[in-house]
């Protein structure tokens, strides 16, 4: 298997019970720069070691029984990359070319994911826009963000990223509190008939603003559906008002993540 540092090494020799003669797949689906193998009931995923995929593995272990996680059968760290060995969920995507057909139908059962991971009341991580910003801060500091890869929008209202942030950081506004998802976006999403089967990619998930994985999931389902088509029924079935403020807000944020 490719390692995510472009090198190659053997997968370690815990995971090779699971994986010896089994028909496998690399996953060409999301940007996070994990690799991700697919096999017939199972999904092993390689990064290298974050906060981020530290918390993925947390996040997966405290939420089993709260909300449809995958199982997790390895979750371990060697040679500085993070390996997660867990479930294949059932169903497919919210991208899928099925789902993408039904617009209406698939913004209520997206609406429907975001109540579930809203009555989720309490929670051992932290995603408040205080904590968020200064993390934002640290990474932009640190020269984690790279303007070439904001959108073209953001660099033409704003000039640089650290104009970007300083706005984020005088206009914060009011937190709607609730679990969030942190990328709530159509491929982290699984359904399956008429529900919702499942969550993946919780490397972000955490008490924060509902609208945080509110804005996200619009954005996801502009760049999916190719307009705004499935985002009115989203908010109808949501029975909450749009709000572009907010909704503005939280894509700009998640520009540094």
């Amino acid at each position: 298997m490719n390692r995510p540092d472009g090198g190659r090494k053997a997968l370690p020799a815990r995971l090779l019970p699971y994986l010896q003669g089994v028909p496998a797949e690399r996953d060409g689906v999301g940007c996070t720069g994990a690799e991700v193998l697919l096999l017939p009931d199972k999904v092993l995923k390689v990064e290298r070691r974050s906060d981020e995929s530290d918390r993925e593995r947390a996040a997966y272990a405290w939420l089993a029984g709260r909300l449809p996680v995958p199982r997790v059968y390895e979750a371990f760290e060697e040679g500085g990359f993070n390996y997660l060995l867990m479930e294949r969920l059932p169903g497919e995507m919210a991208c899928a070319p099925e789902r993408l057909a039904h617009p209406e139908d698939t913004a209520r059962l997206l609406a429907e994911g975001l109540r579930m991971l809203w009555r989720v009341d309490v929670c051992p991580f932290d995603e408040r826009l205080p904590g968020k910003l200064a993390r934002a801060r640290g990474r932009l500091e640190a020269g984690l963000v790279d303007a070439s890869e904001m959108e073209p929008e953001t660099l033409r209202r704003f000039g640089t990223p650290q104009a970007a942030l300083r706005f984020l950081e005088r206009n914060r506004p009011p937190e709607e509190p609730a679990f969030t998802h942190g990328d709530y976006c159509l491929p982290n999403v699984f359904l399956r008939g008429g529900t919702v089967s499942g969550f993946i990619d919780l490397g972000r998930a955490g008490a924060g603003d509902r609208w945080q994985d509110i804005a996200l999931c619009v954005r996801s389902m502009r760049h999916n559906f190719g307009s705004d088509v499935g985002t009115a029924p989203l908010f109808e079935a949501l029975g909450l008002a749009r709000d572009e403020e907010r909704i503005d807000y939280f894509i700009l944020l998640d520009e540094f993540f």
